[in-house]
């Protein structure tokens, strides 16, 4: 386990330094994981890094190829090296992956899973200053902050700031953010018009698709529907966001938007007040907008995965009954007026 904690298992590895003298230019982040919901976790931690320093460099080790979209818009991102998902079919490729960690030198690598064994590896295998396996300063599991996926790297990466130079940071968490350029919200204006039927209403959306035992079934949507619709239909355009597999648990009683264009439907969603999403990619995407999010949970790794941020909000639901989740709604939407 020693050879695999880097510098800064130990605080007392390493000599105390002032705070302005810490020189972090350039990072690795590695994130071997192709989800988009795992690969938008990263955008506070990113923000975070260049909040510390806005010049700084950053490379991601990833598997998939959703990072490029994700980081289009941040320019500290350089490098994205990506790991085959067939190591074994595509072998050339896979080793010259690991040449290429090897190869490059950083200030400060970070692991941002401590399960991922191909994250700690690259932490291993790459050269840098620094090095962060994902569970140096991890003590207390009702901690949120040392919990959730999206502010754990970022917790780890100040408690770090704050053994290397006792310089303690306590600003607000940084939200996942997808950096929409205000060219793409305004097409996303102009696809929502085109599906809607009266553009001075808002906007309610729902994604009602999820992957195996997080997908609620098309006899609870069509309840639910029953009673959203009864609520809101009046007052708001209502719209489904459908998936990628073009599956609607709906049976396409709303207008229905599609697109494999992650940023468009990104830039839909920013145009609604609310979204209303199983807990998947596409509940963290709407996260990454500005648009506010209820996501639906029914038990498990709410603390890990649930929407936080100013206006976001979770709800336990069972398979059987929606009970509750219309008063959800409304108390998000007052909350924002």
């Amino acid at each position: 386990m020693k050879s695999l904690t880097g510098n800064v298992q130990n605080s007392e590895s390493y000599q105390k330094i002032p705070y302005q003298d810490l020189k972090i230019d350039r990072v690795l982040i590695s994130r071997p994981n192709q989800r988009l919901g795992n690969t938008l976790l990263i955008t506070p931690l990113v923000q975070e890094l260049v909040k510390f320093n806005p010049n700084i460099t950053i490379d991601l080790f990833v598997k998939g190829g959703v990072s490029h979209v994700v980081f289009e818009n941040y320019p500290q991102i350089d490098q994205i090296i990506k790991l085959p998902r067939k190591p074994f079919k595509e072998l050339v490729d896979y080793i010259k992956v690991w040449i290429k960690v090897r190869g490059n030198k950083y200030d400060l690598v970070i692991n941002v899973h401590e399960e991922s064994a191909s994250g700690r590896i690259s932490t291993k295998v790459a050269r840098s200053k620094y090095k962060m396996f994902g569970n140096e300063f991890l003590n207390d599991i009702n901690s949120n902050e040392q919990v959730h996926l999206g502010k754990m790297p970022v917790y780890q990466f100040r408690k770090f700031i704050e053994n290397v130079t006792d310089h303690k940071i306590e600003s607000e968490y940084p939200k996942l953010d997808l950096k929409l350029s205000l060219d793409e919200i305004e097409y996303g204006k102009g696809v929502l018009s085109d599906l809607i039927q009266d553009p001075s209403k808002k906007t309610l959306a729902f994604f009602t698709y999820a992957t195996g035992s997080k997908c609620y079934v098309s006899d609870w949507w069509d309840k639910f529907y029953v009673d959203f619709k009864e609520e809101f239909d009046q007052e708001y355009n209502l719209i489904e966001i459908l998936p990628v597999e073009n599956i609607s648990m709906l049976n396409h009683k709303l207008p229905a938007f599609y697109s494999q264009d992650i940023r468009e439907i990104a830039a839909v969603m920013d145009n609604c007040d609310l979204l209303v999403a199983a807990d998947s990619g596409m509940m963290h995407l709407g996260c990454a907008t500005s648009t506010r999010n209820l996501g639906l949970f029914k038990s498990g790794n709410t603390e890990k995965y649930k929407p936080y941020g100013k206006g976001n909000s979770m709800a336990l639901v069972t398979d059987i009954s929606s009970e509750g989740l219309v008063d959800k709604m409304k108390e998000i939407l007052q909350n924002q007026n």
